[in-house]
């Protein structure tokens, strides 16, 4: 059977609806760790309700809470879930069918689609462009949701203290190695505005750079993606109904990076998108979406 492991910070608003979707697709509860870290709200209590394994861990950190949650679930193939993920009906079990379906495959992940209605107009923009990046074609990241196979998770021993814990696990494992699930479907939630959008991105660029510098340094054993920054343009320019998206992409993407370059706080250190979560806690206590 299967074990997930989700790091949890501060994610009571969205962490009920993440367990329910497993539980219903027969997961076991006893193979499910929530490992909540750094939580001031209520994460851990909604997750005990599910009747899944939960660590409290006083000090927030993505690495140190996927580490914890390694060193007791024993499942696998063992699959990493962002807590605001709800897996589709089904889609446990087609990412898992994966590893049989893809000779080889080491590690799988279902498509994502990126939810940008009701979202500012350049948030719109910046994903018209995005989600057209090879890179989502054939990387782990970006879905909030990954599975490895036994095989595959003894390729590193633990995960290391970095923000990029996604394009860590991308690294461990060639093209070939890599399922793509054609018949799960993820839905991730952009920010609802430009603010938060650029914040998710100052996140995601710093934890890359860290990354890479750790790669090239030997800290990390791994071949980290290189940056594909010029991949936005070769898939608009032939697309001329791209151009304003492009022109708004490349904007935010350079205001992202020069952000980026400053010192990290504790907020942006984690990356964590209060919008999409006010929203859902709005929603769960019966106020407007």
């Amino acid at each position: 059977m299967p074990s997930v492991v989700i790091a949890a910070h501060n994610e009571e608003s969205v962490i009920g609806a993440c367990l329910d979707a497993l539980l219903a697709q027969g997961v076991r509860s006893n193979e499910v760790v929530v490992v909540a870290n750094g939580c001031t709200d209520l994460t851990a209590g909604v997750a005990r309700e599910r009747g899944v394994v939960v660590i409290d861990l006083p000090e927030p950190g993505k690495a140190g809470a996927l580490n914890a949650g390694d060193a007791v679930a024993i499942g696998y193939p063992r699959i990493y879930l962002d807590a605001d993920i709800v897996v589709p009906p089904a889609g446990v079990a087609s990412v898992l069918a994966s590893f049989e379906r893809v000779p080889g495959a080491l590690a799988a992940v279902p498509r994502r689609r990126v939810n940008t209605a009701g979202r500012a107009w350049p948030v719109r923009a910046y994903f018209a462009v995005n989600t057209r990046l090879p890179a989502f074609e054939e990387g782990l990241f970006g879905r909030g949701m990954i599975a490895v196979s036994a095989e595959g998770r003894s390729r590193f021993a633990e995960f290391p203290e970095m923000v990029a814990d996604d394009l860590f696990l991308d690294a461990q494992f060639s093209k070939a190695e890599k399922a793509m699930t054609p018949d799960a479907e993820i839905v991730v939630d952009a920010p609802f505005a430009t603010g938060d959008l650029l914040r998710r991105l100052v996140r995601v660029r710093r934890g890359n750079a860290q990354m890479r510098a750790a790669a090239a340094a030997g800290a990390v054993e791994a071949e980290v993606r290189p940056s594909q920054r010029w991949a936005w343009l070769r898939v608009t320019v032939g697309h001329p109904t791209l151009w304003t998206s492009a022109v708004t992409y490349a904007v935010i993407t350079a205001i992202a990076g020069s952000r980026a370059r400053r010192v990290a706080d504790g907020a942006a250190a984690w990356g964590q998108d209060s919008s999409t979560r006010e929203r859902s806690q709005a929603a769960s206590d019966g106020g407007a979406p």
